[in-house]
């Protein structure tokens, strides 16, 4: 650890105005790159259908009306009872921003490829009202990119993962974001602000 420098309050304030000067100079340029890319929205053409404690729901579903669909992928261990610890603290904070997404017309829902009585006896333990769905009976997971066959991935074979989805004025849905693992740390991207 580095010796620290003692200073006056003064000081301190004049050093970490200065550093938070050179920290957004430095963010500056990702910020610009990131807006730069392209707007691309991907058709959904396969018809995925999800397990809901209900019984069943499709993609257009989810959407509850809205015109955009957050959808955030929950890494939940096969032989597990308990899902992903990084995930479930994520998910300690989403918990309730249905409420404030619903205003600027977004919907969202938790995703995880695990049976849908796993998934709701983990939420209720947890205390979630956040909307939860099952995978298992699809390729949803598979296709956008967080769930893999085994050994298919480094890492596992799950990925922490977002998508956006949008209704086009045509009523089809389209993929207008998606990002995950390291990605997940830039909430514009995440929220597809910029799409």
């Amino acid at each position: 650890m580095t010796t620290p420098h003692i200073v006056s309050h003064e000081e301190w304030l004049k050093a970490r105005q200065a550093h938070l000067a050179r920290e957004k100079a430095f963010g500056r340029p990702r910020d610009a790159l990131a807006r730069s890319g392209p707007v691309l929205w991907e058709k959904v053409e396969k018809g995925y259908v999800f397990d809901v404690p209900e019984g069943k729901v499709t993609l257009a579903d989810l959407f509850a009306g809205k015109s955009r669909l957050v959808v955030r992928h929950f890494m939940f261990g096969l032989d597990s009872n308990e899902g992903c610890p990084s995930c479930s603290s994520w998910i300690d904070n989403f918990n309730g921003i249905d409420v404030h997404l619903a205003r600027p017309d977004t919907a969202f829902v938790l995703v995880a490829h695990r049976p849908i009585t796993r998934i709701e006896a983990y939420r209720k333990r947890m205390g979630w009202t956040v909307r939860w769905v099952s995978s298992l009976n699809n390729d949803f997971n598979f296709d956008y990119g967080v769930s893999f066959q085994p050994c298919g991935q480094p890492d596992g074979e799950e990925t922490p993962g977002l998508c956006v989805f949008r209704k086009g004025d045509d009523g089809a849905i389209y993929r207008s974001c998606s990002t995950s693992a390291r990605d997940l740390e830039d909430p514009d991207r995440v929220l597809g602000v910029a799409s």
